[in-house]
Parts: C-alpha cells; sequence; structure tokens
C-alpha cells in the first residue's frame, strides 16, 4: 500500500474506535478524527490518486463523517421513543463500518501499487521509446496494401542517475492496456486500471553511462496478448549488468499497440491467432489463410522478420539517434534475445534466421518446426519446468491439453538435442508460465488462486535472473559462469543439463 492509503485506513481505524467503540477522557481528541481522515482522503486522491481498490475506504469515511455530523449537531437528550430507533442505527452503522474496515483493509493489498525490487547490478537505467516503420514490409494483419509493417520498442540502457531522478513509469498507455486486457481476458475493464501509478527502477531519457564506450544488446518479446514491459523484473536486473535491452511490442499478437500519432491496434485473442502459431509448430498441408494470402509456415517467420527489422533500425540508431542520448554506445556486434512463450517460439524462429544474433534464450515455448529440425547454430538455453508442474498448473487453474504439454516438451528437447553451439536447459520445479514474467507481482494472491505456482515469486524470478544473467554474461561477453558448468547446490529446484559441441 502506498503511505497515505496506509494513514486513510489508520485514521479511519481511529475513527470507528472513537465513534463506534467509545474513548476514555484521556484520548478525547481522536473524536474529531473523522474530518481529519476525510481531508486525508482527499489528499490521498489528490497526491496518490485515487483507484478502485480505494473505494471502499473512501465510502467509509464518508460515512464516519456523517456519523460524526450527526452525534455532534443531533442535540443531547434523545426523547426515549426513539432509543430504539438509534440502537439499530448503532448496530447498521456497526455492522458497516466493521464490514468496510475489513474490505477496504484488504483490497489495496491484494491488489497494490506495486514496486518492483531494486536490481542488483551496479548501473543505474535509463529508457527511451521509439516508433519504427519498415517500408519494405507489408502488414499481413490488414487487408490495404499500403499498410507498411510498424512497431513500437522501449529500450533499457545502463545509464547515469541518482536515487532522486524521476522514474519511468511501468506502462506508458496503462488506460489502453487495461482496456485491452479486459477484453482479452473477459475481465471488467477497471481491473488494472491502478497500473497508471506503478513505475519501475528506469529514469526517462537519462544519460548513458560511460564506464564503457559501448554495451550488448538484447532484444526480447513478450507473450500472446502481452506487453513490452511484462518482464520488468528481468530486463532492469539484465540492464543493471551492463546490457541495453531492446523490447518490442508486435501489432496484433501483443494486447494492445499504441502509436505515437494516438492510433490503437487491437490484440487478437488466443483462438483468433492460434491456429497461425500452431502452422509454424506443427505443420498440416491445408495452411491457414490470412487476408487472402496462404501462411503453409505459419506466422511466426512473419513475427521472426520483426526482430530482424528491428536489428536493421538499431544499426540505424547507433549511427544517429533522434534522442542524442544512444548514438555509438550500443555494440551491435554482440547481441543476443531472449522470449517468453509467443516470443520465446518467435525468437529461436529470429535465431535460425539470422547470424548477427549470437545467444538465445527461450523461455517456457514450443519451438518451431524449421527450428527442430534444422537445429540453432548459437548458444542457447531454455528455461521451463516438467510435465508434472505444468499437470498441476492445469489442474489448478486449467489449460494445458496433454497434446500442448507434449509439443512443449518435445519439440524444446528435440531443438536442444539438435544444437550445434553450447546449450543449456534448465526446468525450474513449482513454477507455472505466469511465473516468468511479472505476474507473481500482481497480487498476492497469484499463487493460492493457482495463477502463479507453488514456488515464491521472488524466488523463482531470482533463479530466472541468475540464469539468463550468465548465460550472455558467458557467450556474449566472454565472463565465466560457474553456474552453467553444472547444478548448483544454491538452486535444488532446478534441474539443469549442458551441451557441449
Amino acid at each position: 500500500m502506498r503511505p497515505i492509503e496506509t494513514i486513510l485506513l489508520l485514521v479511519n481505524l481511529m475513527t470507528f474506535i472513537a465513534l463506534v467503540v467509545g474513548l476514555p477522557s484521556s484520548v478525547s481528541w481522536m473524536r474529531h478524527s473523522a474530518p481529519i481522515a476525510l481531508l486525508i482522503a482527499i489528499a490521498q486522491a489528490l497526491a496518490e490518486g485515487s483507484r478502485w481498490q480505494m473505494v471502499p475506504a473512501y465510502v467509509l469515511t464518508g460515512l464516519f463523517f456523517l456519523v460524526w455530523l450527526y452525534t455532534n449537531i443531533v442535540p443531547l437528550g434523545v426523547p426515549v421513543k426513539k432509543k430504539r430507533t438509534h440502537r439499530l442505527a448503532f448496530a447498521l452503522v456497526l455492522i458497516v463500518s466493521l464490514l468496510g474496515l475489513t474490505v477496504s483493509s484488504v483490497l489495496p493489498v491484494i491488489m497494490p501499487v506495486f514496486s518492483f525490487q531494486h536490481p542488483s547490478g551496479p548501473y543505474e537505467i535509463g529508457t527511451l521509446t521509439y516508433h519504427w516503420v519498415d517500408d519494405a514490409r507489408a502488414e499481413l494483419f490488414t487487408t490495404n496494401p499500403n499498410d507498411r509493417r510498424e512497431l513500437m520498442a522501449q529500450i533499457w540502457y545502463p545509464a547515469k542517475g541518482n536515487s532522486s531522478s524521476r522514474r519511468a513509469p511501468y506502462v506508458q498507455d496503462a488506460d489502453a492496456l487495461a482496456t485491452a486486457q479486459a477484453r482479452l481476458h473477459n475481465l471488467p475493464e477497471f481491473t488494472l486500471s491502478h497500473f497508471r501509478y506503478i513505475t519501475t527502477n528506469a529514469i526517462p531519457s537519462a544519460p548513458v553511462a560511460d564506464n564503457v564506450p559501448s554495451y550488448p544488446v538484447l532484444i526480447f518479446l513478450e507473450g500472446l496478448t502481452g506487453y513490452r514491459q511484462m518482464n520488468t523484473f528481468q530486463v532492469e536486473e539484465l540492464v543493471s549488468h551492463g546490457y541495453i535491452v531492446v523490447a518490442i511490442d508486435q501489432p496484433y499478437a501483443a494486447a494492445d499497440v499504441v502509436f505515437p500519432d494516438g492510433r490503437q491496434v487491437a490484440g487478437l485473442s488466443k483462438d483468433q491467432i492460434d491456429g497461425l502459431i500452431q502452422q509454424s509448430v506443427s505443420q498440416v498441408d491445408k495452411a491457414p489463410i490470412l487476408n487472402g494470402q496462404s501462411l503453409e509456415m505459419g506466422i511466426i517467420p512473419y513475427f521472426a522478420q520483426d526482430v530482424i527489422s528491428s536489428l536493421n533500425q538499431l544499426t540505424a540508431l547507433n549511427q544517429a539517434d533522434p534522442n542524442g542520448i544512444l548514438t555509438g554506445r550500443l555494440d551491435l556486434q554482440r547481441i543476443g534475445t531472449f522470449g517468453v512463450s509467443l516470443g520465446g517460439i518467435v525468437v529461436g524462429e529470429a535465431c535460425r534466421l539470422e547470424p548477427r544474433l549470437r545467444a538465445c534464450l527461450v523461455m517456457d515455448a514450443p519451438m518451431s518446426a524449421d527450428v527442430v529440425r534444422t537445429g540453432l547454430q548459437q548458444p542457447s538455453m531454455w528455461i521451463t519446468r516438467d510435465a508434472e508442474t505444468m499437470r498441476l498448473e492445469r489442474r489448478r487453474a486449467g489449460g494445458w491439453s496433454e497434446e500442448e504439454m507434449d509439443q512443449h516438451q518435445t519439440t524444446m528437447r528435440a531443438a536442444f538435442e539438435n544444437l550445434s553451439g553450447d546449450g543449456y536447459f534448465v526446468g525450474i520445479t513449482g513454477m507455472f508460465h505466469a511465473n516468468l514474467m511479472d505476474i507473481p507481482y500482481w497480487s498476492p494472491l497469484a499463487s493460492p488462486l493457482g495463477i502463479t505456482g507453488p514456488i515464491d515469486g521472488q524466488r523463482a524470478h531470482s533463479i530466472i535472473n541468475a540464469y539468463s544473467l550468465a548465460f550472455f554474461n558467458r557467450h556474449l561477453k566472454g565472463q565465466p559462469a560457474a553456474l552453467l558448468d553444472r547444478h548448483s547446490e544454491y538452486y535444488p529446484e532446478v534441474t539443469f543439463e549442458r551441451r557441449r559441441p
């Protein structure tokens, strides 16, 4: 909970004691806490911003103020015949107050305005956002032949800054994202509206840290119906250790993409796009059709071209950043990529197609048929979980048919065993799919509700970050990474396999 929210709840509790329970004369000043609570509620809404989780607290504050007004304005000496009415009113106020105190205390905690842990590396973090248009590529998802493929990209980089610097918002278009997630997942539209108040450890437009001339680059892709910031826990950790991370919102796969001119591209649901994805993973003779075009290889090669297009955009950016910040600071000889879920499928395919990508990290995603068939040349790592953990997730939260689980397990394993370079297979027991993203931050009820696994959310993030950092440090920076040599006793939840060429 935010500071003023906490103060408001405490003052409401004081007011309840003063108005309903009664007070000794030594603390009679508390009898006038109701108007104080009202002022605090107004200050909280103005300073921190109102949110739906606080509505019960606001209502309770107003109720207490009305009761306070009544008890201080109605003259003493109530006629006897009205005593019963007062007893009923008192009972009603007592019940409503107890219920209001409970709900107003619980809601802000189970749906918090959360904060990210500070990353462990020595660097501060800066961030910038870019709009890229690839004039050479048509947009497959529209019927207008003149439409070009457009991407929104956010870049995080090692920066100069201090603890007092203004922090960047978690999501730049929070209201659009909240609306999109509500549409795609059948949620009330206000469910994630509080995301507008969440900030990160990043500093907008901060100068680049000058410890080294340039920094290796990592490209990140989110999952289906996700958003480019959905792995902020992982992105910030990597950047704090000296990487530039570029996250791409892929239109029609992301939940919602907002362009600088205000245009919005709504993401497709799983049912709408799954056939195009599955064609890339397990190809069938009757290929799906998208706007009159037969996609024999499915949609994944098209999405992989977004990564390749971004490499070209980064080359131009490194020559002349329109913001005047990143020019010459990207080490484009050391580029890796990582993705989760759909993003993992896409980065695998991109690594198959693009030799400029020197390291490939796939998180909990099946591999395309082409990757399974031809293998990857780059050092590659898979972070996932075993089939039994997937079955546990199905029992608790639904989804994951046996066919889907088999597809996940067999295609990742086949790609791992068909590697030409170094390979690592990391399984985390007790981790659900959502643990690979920021979702454990969303609510402390994520695990009890079966959204995330029985493993502690921060513990899972710690493991993911440790193996991600070790992998890129070894294969992009050439640094020793003992964690990748053998099973670690520090992470008993992990099953670890390594392949060497």
